[in-house]
Parts: structure tokens; sequence; C-alpha cells
């Protein structure tokens, strides 16, 4: 069977659905990550303090931590030298404490869910930065994967390009999450695949999570709004393995037949199926 991680961001949307906290049933949520079948946790984390958090749990549960997710704000000189500090420490203790390869950054919006835009110069700023994150993480053997939302596919899409045509590829690769570029570009596959076109070969992880007219479907599937097992094969002929990491969460208007647990468990069979 294939490995495949996931992302705590779904744990969170499911279990806030039922009234309960990811932080406080941290250990509950590694242990049913690995008993519905993945190998790999990808948190997210926030600071040094967040690896001594995940340690016992991953000691407990036999998870690996391939990769971990952090935010970033680079948009800004002064905002960006300290978060670009914050980030190749943190990396650097997870490599060290789990063996982590890749980090994940999105780098955050003017406002999350916002409809403000950045400047021409604030992008130009971020491209840089992001290079120079990405160039610092790769002296230490740690990976950068850009991770996009659907803010940055507006106005043409010029941060999403700007981040991946506008810095090394060899400092910045691509967490492609098909969702996020689909929703960006108003539910658009052809969009997609022409993402896929253009930086198949900057892809280094995949996140996993399939609508269905839009909304979040709660279980993963092979085809809904987005044709996976097209995805996935295109990547597969050219020769690109990405860590899979299922991040299948649930929004507003997402339907009521699962829990987090019978989710997961749906969600990681229909993958190894497509697998296969």
């Amino acid at each position: 069977m294939t490995k495949i991680s996931c992302n705590t961001y779904p744990w969170f949307t499911f279990l806030r659905r039922e009234g309960r906290d990811l932080e406080a049933e941290l250990p509950r949520v590694a242990a049913d990550i690995a008993g519905t079948g993945y190998t790999g946790i990808e948190p997210v984390l926030n600071d040094e303090s967040s690896i001594d958090t995940y340690a016992p749990l991953l000691e407990a549960t036999g998870l690996t931590m391939e990769s971990a997710y952090m935010n970033s704000v680079l948009h800004e000189e002064e905002a960006a030298a300290k978060s670009i500090d914050l980030v190749v420490t943190v990396a650097m203790r997870a490599k060290a404490k789990f063996g982590t390869r890749i980090l994940v950054t999105n780098p955050s919006p003017i406002k999350w869910g916002g409809p403000e835009n950045k400047t021409d110069d604030q992008i130009r700023v971020q491209g840089h930065a992001l290079n120079k994150l990405g160039a610092a993480l790769r002296a230490e053997g740690i990976t950068l994967a850009y991770h996009n939302h659907d803010s940055e596919l507006r106005f043409g899409s010029r941060e999403f390009h700007h981040m991946l045509a506008g810095t090394d590829p060899e400092n910045v690769k691509f967490c492609l999450d098909a969702h996020w570029v689909f929703r960006g570009c108003g539910d658009s596959s052809v969009a997609l695949f022409d993402a896929l076109e253009l930086y198949a070969d900057h892809i280094v992880e995949l996140h996993l999570r399939q609508p269905t007219a839009g909304v979040w479907d709660e279980a993963f599937s092979a085809v809904s709004d987005i044709n996976y097992q097209r995805l996935l094969n295109f990547l597969n002929e050219r020769g690109i393995h990405p860590l899979l990491t299922m991040e299948q969460a649930i929004e507003e208007g997402s339907t009521g037949t699962h829990d987090s647990v019978s989710a997961h468990r749906a969600s990681h069979t229909a993958l190894q199926k497509m697998l296969t």
C-alpha cells in the first residue's frame, strides 16, 4: 500500500462542527489518523514548542512527519525577515527530531478571508523573501513547498504565478492543492490542468481535497468536480511522485454523513483504490 500522509486541518474542521477542540484532543486525533490508515501526519507548526507537542504523539502512534505546514508573512520586508528566521529555526528542529524533509508554507494574505489584494511591490518583496527562505532551507537539506489558497488567483493569478515563475525552482518547489487552484479560478478544471502543465516539474507534494458543485465533500473521491485520476496519471506518466497528503476538510454546506474518523477512513480507502 502507498504511504499517505494526513494534514491536521481537516480534523480541526470536523471537531469544530462537533463542538470539540483540536489542540485539546491532539493525542486522540493522532491515534485516529494512524487508526484510519495514514502513515504520516502533517501538522501546522507555530513555533519550536510545537515540536515538543508532537514528539510524544509520533512516538505513541508510529506516525512520521515527512512534511510540516507553517504560515509565513513575506510581503513586508521587516516581517519577512522575522518570518524567515522563525520558519528556518522550526523546520531545522523538525528535521532533527522527526526527519522532516518538506516545509509547506502559504505566505499569508493581507487579511485572512478579506478582499484586500497585494500590490506589485508587495508581490515582488514576497517573491524575493520566498526565494530567500527556500535557499536557507535548502542549505539545511529541507525542501520548501509553496502553497496557495484562492486569493492568490485573483487578477490573472499574478501572485500565484510570480511565486513559481519569479523564483528559483531549485529553492521554491510547489505543494499543489488542486482544489484551491480550481476554486480560485472560478471552479475551473481548465485552469487547474493548465497550471499543472506549467508547474508539474515543481511539484513535491499534493494536498488532496474533493468538492462537489463547488462545496467540499466530507470524504475524498476519485472524480467529482476534480478528476484526480487524470491528475495522478498525468504526474505518474512524467515520473513525478509527490508526497500525498489528505486534506479533505469540511465547510458550510458540506453534508453530515460522516464523523471525522469515518470520513478519513473512507478517504484513505478511495485514494488507495486510485493508486492500485
